[in-house]
């Protein structure tokens, strides 16, 4: 057997050795203690503990990333065991907790916040189901986990509603996301309110649905205007709340631009090197039909709700972007890592073209 030294020996306990400083132990209100220690990045420990209800949403994927690469213990409630298998990996072992839960259960509700100092509500649906409607879901829902969260002595509450929220809304979705609000206020009265833009990124139902379905998005004459946020951009200030003082209140997160959806369909078709769809224009009443037919259907197709969505501007508000320590981007800057999938294979390699102006795109109605 090889001889090994004494001073060799002790070099990578030496190296393994960090000097403790008082601010690595932190109090919470709740009276439990929160000790950070390890080396910065994925295998450090905050100390902190969060529950992040809507984990397996498109917004919920990244903001658990984004916790648990900074060593924050992430507990993931969900419903669908295949659903939330991929989070597992964002975090290093032991750091990431899934529990299931269901909406109307409280006591699983309880379980999965108990022991969290820090709660994000991301939970939320695009269309309403035989099982959850959107009072079920941004009411009630948000109501209970808030009320839950404030009885167990949770230390922060952070719930996502939507640009658009008001009760005066055309549309459902916008009004219980309003309603919703309100009762978290009165359940939670230090909540941390925040209000995200429409979201692209990989996995969303703007750029994707636009390359693959042009037609929806060519109600209105494409004149709606929307404000799209980079879903990354929203998870990180949403990620650097962990790390700030109690911010209650209501934030808008706006994307940087305000941009139509004729700019927008003609960006896509630019940048995939596609020509612009040459489906006509449908009329909102056929519109409505046609997706109130749909319904008929088990799996997820346009609602009824979101085609009245299709006419509705974004909210004209300032940006609280600031607030968070957080620069959003513009679409342009991503476009291409989300649209290059729709790229023929003699065009995949082509350089990024952009439409020419924002204000004339050179979409054309047929």
């Amino acid at each position: 057997m090889l001889a090994v030294s004494s001073k060799s020996a002790r070099i990578p306990r030496a190296i393994t050795q960090s000097k403790r400083a008082l601010s690595d132990l932190r109090v919470l209100p709740s009276g439990k203690p929160a000790i950070s220690y390890g080396p910065p990045g994925r295998s450090a420990t905050t100390g902190h503990v969060a529950t992040v209800f809507g984990c397996t949403s498109f917004l919920g994927r990244y903001l658990v990333a984004k916790l648990a690469r900074a060593g924050t213990h992430v507990v993931i409630p969900y419903r669908d065991e295949d659903e939330k298998r991929h989070l597992r990996v964002t975090g290093d072992l032991g750091q990431i907790t899934s529990l299931e839960w269901d909406l109307r259960r409280p006591d699983q509700i309880e379980e999965c916040l108990r022991h969290s100092d820090i709660v994000y509500n991301l939970v939320g649906r695009d269309y309403e189901t035989k099982n959850f409607t959107f009072e079920d879901v941004h009411v009630k829902g948000a109501q209970s986990i808030a009320t839950i969260a404030a009885q167990a002595g949770v230390e922060r509450f952070v719930h996502v509603s939507h640009l658009n929220a008001a009760h005066e809304s055309p549309s459902a979705f916008y009004r219980s996301k309003a309603v919703g609000e309100e009762l978290v206020k009165e359940a939670f009265p230090t909540a941390t309110i925040v209000r995200p833009a429409i979201m692209f990124g990989y996995e969303d139902r703007l750029l994707n649905n636009m390359a693959i379905w042009p037609i929806w998005w060519k109600l209105n004459h494409m004149k709606t205007k929307v404000r799209p946020a980079h879903v990354m951009d929203v998870a990180q200030a949403l990620s650097n709340t962990l790390s700030m003082h109690p911010m209650p209140g209501t934030f808008n997160l706006p994307g940087p631009s305000t941009l139509t959806y004729e700019y927008l369909l003609s960006l896509v078709s630019s940048v995939t090197y596609n020509p612009p769809s040459t489906a006509p224009v449908v009329p909102q009443k056929i519109a409505l039909a046609l997706a109130k037919a749909a319904q008929n259907i088990w799996w997820p197709m346009l609602s009824p709700d979101e085609v009245i969505r299709r006419y509705i501007d974004d909210a004209e508000v300032p940006g609280d972007w600031d607030k968070f320590g957080v620069t959003p981007d513009e679409i342009e800057e991503h476009a291409i890592t989300y649209l290059r999938r729709y790229r023929s294979a003699d065009n995949f390699t082509r350089p990024v073209v952009f439409p020419a102006s924002r204000e004339t795109p050179s979409y054309e109605l047929s």
